[in-house]
């Protein structure tokens, strides 16, 4: 759910008025065993169809440990996972296609996949359901004749057709700001990676590192116009409820506009603490000017990407940057008051030797003395080491990795040198990179590994609690396939690679000068200063843009003007349709308000973590002004009452918050239920003396209506209250003190009223499983009510 790509794709797809995107996950393994056990298929999130009733089938190819369980969904999901097996015109298998970075070098996956799409997908994807889909009116049902027609377009490779030497040409898109961008992608109810809005500010980089893969399939450098990032960054904030935005690309602190866009974010959405972060940036990109707008909203994770520890050997891999420059950009960071820093290196890059490696801790201890110097105090300072894997199309595709004994001796230095000095050091698994080596340098041959792996129970390879290297190498036994072969085999000058016939519109010749440059420590240019001659000819073509910003900043600025000004308008606007009838008549002062709210249906399995940052979202959806916490992390002043247990739902829930006046309590349950997503329904709302006392400490009485999924599985000869048992930290406990009352009503349900004592809080699962007999996961709960104690007859109250 954090893959922009994939949320740029279901966008458009969704758009088009003949076809539908839909989501499908692979599940975690007690879900697979779920489902094998009770034939369940792999099915869509939407709409719960199977995988096979699909006309395609699309995987974004991010990551070579992915493979297996590309192969593992295949099968949940009813389909045959060898492209030959879907020969069948009886079954009419769906179409399986791929995208993603690991495209570049199909041939491992080839015999799995029908069709691969290399490069940018905003507009091959429309071709290609045009397509699929005047194959389908056609009446014609053979597959064969879909494969011929997909393979006449660009960008797209059919094995089933196409020979060694085709030619496949990358496709990518020439004008960002013209591409369809998600500025209303679903947002998950549970926490994920990047749980924030993503905002891809520019693709491609111009820097040229060698060993980056990135650097070169996504060349050549598109920026998106300031005007267009501020009116998606506006238009996602709506949308969503975020509280933060990351302004994302290869190389972010490159952007031409950045230090503009940030300043004009701050300005717009700073009174909603709206947080910007970026991805790691070259140690040259960092910036006192951007750190200082970043931190006057909230300070965001930072960090930075030496990737080599001596000027040698950045020499070799072009990342070009001076100890003066580390020094300046850590000086500059401390300064402005970050306490966590993380940084980036790689080892068994070309050419590295023993002193680079011992370099890298050298740079850590230097981070370490400039912190102390600037703040006086520990920092939170994290290293993480990756091995360097040769990429396809890249200078140091010809250049084989190190033996994994070599890289293990590597890492283990590190971890011991780093760990001693107290750094969070974190080591990527070396296994993990071999394999990564094996299947990007691979050939056709892999996909049998490939194959006898998933057999022998490999999927989700990429996660550490999944990954088995001895399930591969019993693997590589069973083939015969040697790993080694393909993780540390060096290439000839004029020997064919396995991914020749793939064209990323970067020259053969112009990758190997620069593998050579390497080796003599000979650095280039960004080629935004001078051509390289890379082969894609942007100064011709769809990059001219980018050499004539510096002359267009003048119009820039006027168009920033005239955003901002249409910015304050709308603001009015707003303000004036949200406020028009308030009941209040004391502007921006700030009052409580009480809300209750009910959860059911599917969300009475949130958490309630998650049911608070759900709730936060809806807030910002309906433009509810609420007020801020102070200091360096402010939050909303929202408080919730006693949490919900997963899998409960309720009928009324409470929440109090300090907001802004004018506050029209009818206006907000129309604008909140309107915004809210299903299953969390805002009943009504009360202004409530700021002096209240909170929820949590009022509430100590509970309503609960229960029913059994199973009626056998309730213990009939129930025992007098009084006897009613806990085990709780460690001891027996007698809850029945917190046993009002139990009534069994028709239907079996049962009436349960629970109160906080003074010494035992209530937990309702230990009470129905000392009630019933039951754990709580085989009965439906339901809270119906809460109160409080109130007045001098101690008088039970709902808090509204």
């Amino acid at each position: 759910m954090s893959h922009l790509g994939l949320r740029i794709l279901y966008n458009i797809i969704n758009q088009l008025p003949y076809a539908s995107a839909e989501r499908f996950f692979s599940p975690w393994i007690d879900m697979e065993e779920y489902m094998k056990k009770n034939n369940i298929l792999l099915s869509s999130l939407e709409s719960h169809i199977p995988l096979k009733d699909f006309d395609i089938v699309g995987f974004s190819l991010q990551y070579e440990l992915s493979y297996t369980t590309v192969l593992n969904m295949l099968y949940l999901g009813g389909i045959p996972i060898k492209a030959e097996g879907r020969f069948d015109a009886k079954k009419n298998f769906p179409l399986i296609i791929a995208g993603g970075p690991c495209t570049v070098n199909p041939s491992p996956m080839s015999a799995f996949i029908d069709v691969f799409l290399v490069g940018d997908g905003e507009d091959a994807v429309v071709e290609l359901l045009n397509v699929v889909r005047q194959w389908k009116l056609s009446g014609d049902s053979k597959r064969e004749t879909l494969l011929k027609e997909i393979s006449k377009l660009k960008g797209f490779y059919v094995p089933y057709i196409h020979t060694k030497i085709s030619n496949i040409k990358r496709r990518f898109v020439l004008d960002l700001d013209n591409a369809l961008y998600p500025v209303r992608p679903i947002v998950p109810y549970t926490s994920i990676v990047h749980d924030r809005i993503n905002i891809e500010v520019s693709r491609g980089c111009t820097m040229g590192c060698r060993f980056c893969q990135a650097g070169m399939i996504y060349r050549p450098l598109r920026e998106r116009s300031p005007e267009n990032v501020l009116k998606i960054t506006e238009e996602s904030l709506k949308n969503t409820g975020y509280d933060e935005v990351s302004f994302s690309s290869l190389s972010a602190g490159d952007y031409s506009h950045l230090l503009d866009v940030i300043k004009k974010c701050n300005k717009k959405f700073g009174k909603s603490k709206i947080a910007i972060s970026l991805p790691s940036l070259r140690v040259g990109a960092v910036n006192q000017d951007i750190l200082r707008e970043i931190k006057s909203i909230r300070k965001t994770g930072f960090t930075i990407a030496p990737e080599a520890a001596t000027e040698r050997l950045r020499n070799v891999i072009n990342k070009n940057f001076s100890v003066e420059d580390y020094e300046k950009a850590l000086n500059a960071l401390f300064n402005e008051g970050w306490m966590n820093l993380k940084l980036y290196f790689m080892i068994g890059l070309p050419t590295e030797t023993d002193r680079d490696i011992e370099a890298i801790r050298d740079m850590a201890i230097k981070a370490l003395h400039i912190a102390k110097k600037n703040i006086g105090r520990f920092v939170n300072i994290s290293i993480t080491v990756s091995p360097f894997v040769p990429k396809p199309h890249t200078p140091f595709q010809w250049y084989g990795q190190i033996s994994l004994d070599e890289i293990k001796r590597r890492q283990g230095y590190l971890r011991d040198v780093l760990s001693s000095k107290k750094f969070k050091y974190k080591g990527h698994d070396e296994c993990m990179s071999f394999l990564e080596a094996v299947f990007s340098r691979g050939d056709k041959k892999l996909s049998l590994l490939i194959e006898k792996a998933w057999e022998s129970g490999c999927r989700l390879d990429g996660w550490s609690e999944m990954f088995d290297f001895n399930k591969w190498l019993d693997a590589m036994n069973r083939t015969g396939i040697d790993g080694s072969f393909y993780a540390q085999r060096s290439f000839g000058k004029d020997e064919e690679l396995p991914w020749d016939n793939i064209d990323i519109g970067i020259k053969k010749s112009f990758l190997y000068k620069e593998y050579e440059r390497s080796l003599s420590g000979q650095t280039t240019q960004d080629c935004r200063k001078v051509c390289t001659a890379c082969g894609l000819k942007c100064d011709k073509s769809e990059a001219l843009n980018i050499k004539c910003q510096e002359s267009n900043k003048e119009i820039s600025d006027n168009n920033f003007q005239i955003l901002n000004s249409k910015f304050e308008n709308q603001d009015m606007d707003i303000r004036n349709s949200k406020h028009n009838n308030s009941q209040s008549s004391i502007s921006n002062s700030r009052i409580k308000v009480r809300v209750q709210f009910s959860k059911t249906g599917k969300l009475r399995y949130l958490s309630h973590l998650e049911l608070v940052t759900a709730i936060h979202r809806g807030l910002r959806r309906a433009g509810v002004p609420f007020d801020f916490s102070k200091g360096f992390h402010p939050t909303p002043k929202i408080s919730f009452g006693p949490p919900l247990n997963v899998g409960i739902a309720s009928e009324k829930e409470y929440f109090d918050m300090e907001v802004f006046t004018p506050f029209d309590i009818e206006f907000y349950i129309k604008e909140l239920n309107e915004t809210m997503t299903e299953g969390i329904k805002i009943n009504k709302m009360k202004i409530i003396p700021m002096d209240a006392p909170s929820l949590n400490s009022f509430i100590k009485r509970y309503e609960y209506k229960i029913k059994c999924i199973r009626q056998d599985a309730i213990k009939c000869d129930l025992l007098p209250i009084a006897s009613f048992i806990a085990h709780r930290d460690g001891k027996d406990i007698d809850i029945s003190p917190c046993i009002e009352n139990i009534s069994f009503l028709e239907d079996g349900l049962i009436t349960l009223t629970l109160r906080d004592t003074h010494n035992i809080k209530v937990r309702i699962g230990e009470i129905v499983k000392a009630i019933l007999g039951v754990n709580m996961n085989e009965l439906e709960i339901t809270r119906t009510a809460l109160y409080g104690c109130l007045g001098e007859n101690n008088e039970w109250v709902e808090p509204l």
